[in-house]
């Protein structure tokens, strides 16, 4: 790791950014940001994801694969159900990233910006 000139702070490594980036990437579609963005809000399963992002379910459950095998999100049976979560305490930086779009939402005013369908949902 090299040390940033006259910080004393080093720089991340080549594989730390490299792993980075890979999350970035995965959250760098709106379809996924949203929902990674409500299940910091609250646990859901594929279908209520699907209404709250105005998604198709087939859509949504291939973007929670994703988001799961990348660690992102986690899921637990309940009965025939999968309910889908983000462990807030493990993921904390992501979640505090994926927090921005609420800021961003604050300070825009409600009826300025019209509901609607995400692309590639």
């Amino acid at each position: 790791m090299a040390t940033a000139s006259g910080t004393g702070h080093q720089d991340p490594s080549a594989e730390v950014l490299t792993e980075a980036a890979a999350v970035f990437g995965l959250l760098a579609t709106p379809a996924r940001l949203h929902i990674v963005w409500a299940l910091t809000q609250g646990e859901s399963d594929v279908t209520g994801l699907a209404a709250r992002v105005g998604g198709a379910l087939p859509a949504v459950s291939q973007h929670l694969t994703k988001l799961r095998l990348a660690g992102l999100v986690r899921s637990r049976r309940e009965g025939r159900r999968q309910v889908y979560f983000v462990d807030t305490a493990e993921q904390a930086p992501v979640v505090d990233v994926v927090r921005l779009v609420g800021r961003l939402a604050e300070r825009k005013a409600p009826a300025a910006v019209p509901a609607r369908r995400l692309r590639g949902l």
